[in-house]
């Protein structure tokens, strides 16, 4: 009997690494299809690496020439326009596309919580988060259409040891260890969920090559819910400090920084509570494992190994002076 193929666009990003170590344990053969240009997460051993744009399809037709796959995973699509290239390159040539999504297209400010697969699709907040919606309407007018086999997946906010969960990134570590304020959005009471990538990932594989969920949408999130209060903390005690937190209103921040705006009037100021059943549904069993304490642990150690990655963003620093000497 073969062994089952999956191909991965993109496959060294936070989230598709994981996916792609989860998918060689499982027993598939493995392939990644990128420009070949990231060093931060090489692929493991066992995978095959093709070299090209998925935005060139002629490139991308002679990397892949004569070759078909179980599944398709794409991690890199953001704009509506690149839905015809990828149904281009791989209408025919898998039985299953996956379309990696996002869970801040789900309904913002949410009407009820949970939110399951089922709970509207509308950001009026974030043009990200539109444009991950106009892509997923244009993959299942394909579906209907024409029978293209595509899954939705939409992570939430899912990490790996590389990177912080604040948009101030390691600027807001490097004020906790220097004894200065940091700045959190509105109360700090809003609850979210951080989703080590290992975890998703172990329930991402189950999606694979299963016939049974063409058509179909799943979320794959963490159960553990924080506010960001206690994040912020939970990060401070890690890095071997404690956190002064200074509470600002979003639409504030998003005056002084507005980059930082659309995600967080989009996504971070809205508390999320998300029913992972349908998902436990294909795989039975599966919880996330990783608790939050511990993915702020790994990260802290993986960023002091790599004094590189330690990047104080000076305009930050300085809005975070402005804002913490006005509200504190």
């Amino acid at each position: 009997m073969r062994s089952l193929s999956v191909l991965f666009v993109g496959g060294t990003g936070k989230i598709s690494s994981a996916c792609v170590t989860r998918a060689l344990e499982a027993g598939y053969d493995v392939y990644a299809l990128n420009r070949g240009q990231t060093t931060l997460r090489p692929l493991p051993a066992g995978a095959t690496s093709l070299c090209a744009d998925v935005r060139d399809p002629g490139a991308t037709k002679t990397a892949l020439k004569g070759m078909e796959f179980d599944s398709v995973v794409d991690f890199t699509i953001r704009e509506p326009a690149q839905v015809g290239t990828d149904i281009e390159i791989f209408a025919g040539r898998t039985g299953q596309f996956i379309f990696i999504s996002s869970a801040s297209a789900y309904q913002k400010p949410v009407a009820r919580l949970p939110i399951t697969e089922s709970t509207p699709l509308s950001n009026p907040f974030w043009e990200y988060s539109r444009k991950k919606i106009a892509c997923e309407e244009a993959f299942m007018a394909a579906y209907r259409d024409n029978g293209f086999p595509v899954t939705i997946v939409r992570p939430s906010h899912t990490y790996d040891p590389t990177g912080l969960p604040f948009d101030g990134g390691w600027t807001v570590v490097d004020r906790m260890r220097r004894g200065k304020p940091v700045v959190v959005h509105g109360d700090g009471s809003s609850l979210w969920a951080l989703t080590h990538h290992d975890d998703f990932a172990r329930a991402f594989v189950r999606l694979l090559a299963n016939p049974s969920t063409i058509g179909d949408s799943f979320h794959i999130t963490t159960d553990e819910l924080l506010s960001w209060d206690q994040i912020h903390h939970q990060v401070a005690r890690a890095a071997g400090v404690e956190a002064t937190l200074v509470h600002v209103a979003s639409e504030t921040i998003a005056k002084v920084i507005p980059e930082w705006g659309p995600p967080i009037l989009g996504d971070k100021a809205h508390s999320v509570i998300f029913d992972n059943s349908k998902i436990r549904h294909v795989a039975p069993g599966w919880s996330a494992l990783i608790p939050y304490s511990e993915g702020a642990r790994q990260t802290i150690e993986w960023m002091d190994q790599h004094p590189e990655r330690q990047v104080v963003d000076p305009k930050v620093d300085a809005a975070f002076d402005l804002l913490a000497e006005k509200y504190s």
